[in-house]
């Protein structure tokens, strides 16, 4: 995601996520077809594109950033680098398209751009580097748990990040835009998932030591200049939220031992924990 402020260049936030192993123990469940992230993948491409056809360089710009990039592309190429150095349109051009501005959500009753601005992006970079996270976190969760629930939470996580962008980010000139508070959710839910399936992992340390150090690598991205962790923080805990109502999973051996005699079943399909952290939750996810 990426806050932009009007009339400088996008301040934009990167994910410097690689995919962690997971620890688990083979289990008889089926795996989903992943189509789902796939198709978020194309639609925010989409949208880039025609966000840099209304953008029009060559026809808007007026030539005081410096001339347009890539020029051959025509009304597709992008701003003076000066302006916008991740090879994107202008920040007006955002603001038309829905970026996230505190003013105009409140003042303007525009509530439509906390969900429109996690489908915009601020330039080539901004949109690759999460695009290629998106597919990296994204298509392993759906393909556990369903485009169902991996769909509510990367909506709901990138809706609580862009609250709490707009909550801290008061400001006329602010306009924040992109996908990384629904990609800190799903980082979130899979921490969370971690925790609330913690007996279907063979090696429980170094899964969750895997997972807290990429978490920690990513946020200490937004400590650096241009960079709102806002939007990061949000949808890291609307995801970690909903990962313990969503995510969890039978306790290991209750499927296998449904076909063993009745003294050698696993008598309850989930531990208690799971169902306690579960309600915990979910009364955070409805105060939050």
């Amino acid at each position: 995601m990426a806050d932009v402020e009007g009339g400088g260049p996008p301040k934009a936030r990167s994910n410097g996520y690689n995919n962690p192993n997971q620890y688990y123990v083979a289990t008889s469940e089926s795996s989903w077809t992943s189509w789902l992230v796939p198709m978020i993948v194309v639609a925010n491409v989409a949208v880039f594109i025609v966000t840099m056809f209304v953008n029009n360089c060559p026809k808007n710009n007026l030539g005081f950033e410096g001339k347009c990039v890539a020029k051959f592309l025509g009304r597709l190429s992008f701003q003076p680098l000066k302006e916008n150095p991740l090879f994107g349109p202008s920040a007006a051009t955002l603001e038309k398209m829905g970026g996230l501005q505190w003013y105009k959500v409140v003042h303007g009753n525009e509530a439509w751009r906390l969900i429109a601005c996690i489908w915009l992006h601020a330039g080539v970079i901004h949109v690759l580097a999460n695009m290629l996270s998106l597919v990296f976190i994204g298509i392993r969760l759906e393909q556990q748990f369903g485009f169902v629930r991996v769909g509510i939470i990367y909506l709901l996580s990138g809706l609580g990040g862009s609250i709490l962008s707009a909550l801290f980010l008061q400001s006329h000139n602010n306009i924040s835009v992109g996908a990384s508070g629904a990609l800190f959710g799903l980082l979130g839910a899979m921490l969370s998932e971690l925790l609330t399936n913690w007996s279907i992992y063979t090696n429980k340390a170094a899964a969750l030591f895997t997972l807290v150090i990429i978490i920690a690598i990513n946020l200490a991205v937004g400590i650096l200049p241009h960079v709102d962790n806002f939007a990061h923080i949000g949808g890291f805990m609307s995801g970690f939220l909903l990962g313990f109502v969503l995510l969890f999973r039978p306790q290991f051996g209750w499927m296998e031992s449904r076909n063993l005699p009745a003294g050698g079943r696993v008598k309850s399909k989930y531990k208690a924990y799971q169902l306690v952290l579960c309600v915990l939750a979910l009364a955070l996810v409805i105060v939050w």
